[in-house]
């Protein structure tokens, strides 16, 4: 039974990953607010070596459609406003010779739409990661039979894993369903 009770927890601890995952990708899309978070792909050239935008440059978000972005050294304008030219955010940056200046444009509803079908994405994407963690913690528990664990044991186990699955895809539909509405709320 131990050994069940380790791939239970390697699984749940693979699961919350999962998780943390899609928060993370679901933060990236952006729904129609100003926030600091929407860059943090971002890398810049400093100095010969690529480095995240937050290491070289303050951002903060003077109201609710505007991105500021202060940079430590002045000659890294030209650098940040190429970095966010060339990212998949479709941004615009405008620098005053000190900072760079983003205005965030009104959704469409359309562009709506188009994010709600990105999220839903990315849900099905953990959804999928949780479906594969599930069957290799079953087939890891599986491999105990030949090491004289009982046949009730491992159904047992696998009914916790179900149960894990079903727990961890609950909190995804959750994430899912949060990010829609403020993608869809005007």
């Amino acid at each position: 039974m131990e050994e069940i009770e380790m791939f239970l927890e390697e699984g749940r601890e693979q699961m919350q990953k999962a998780i943390e995952h899609v928060t993370s990708e679901l933060l990236k899309i952006r729904a129609g607010k100003a926030m600091p978070s929407m860059l943090d792909g971002l890398s810049v050239e400093y100095y010969g070596a690529i480095t995240p935008l937050s290491q070289v440059a303050s951002v903060n978000t003077p109201d609710a459609r505007t991105l500021l972005i202060k940079p430590w050294e002045k000659t890294l304008i030209s650098e940040i406003e190429k970095a966010i030219i060339n990212s998949d955010l479709g941004l615009n940056p405008q620098n005053d010779g000190e900072n760079i200046i983003i205005n965030i444009p009104m959704l469409t509803e359309d562009r709506r739409r188009d994010l709600v079908k990105q999220v839903k994405g990315e849900g099905e994407n953990g959804k999928i990661r949780m479906r594969n963690i599930r069957k290799d913690t079953n087939d890891s528990i599986k491999k105990l039979q030949k090491d004289g664990v009982s046949e009730d044991a491992i159904k047992n186990g696998e009914e916790m894993v179900q149960s894990l699955t079903n727990e961890f895809t609950k909190k995804i539909d959750a994430l899912l369903a949060k990010k829609e509405t403020e993608i869809m709320t005007v």
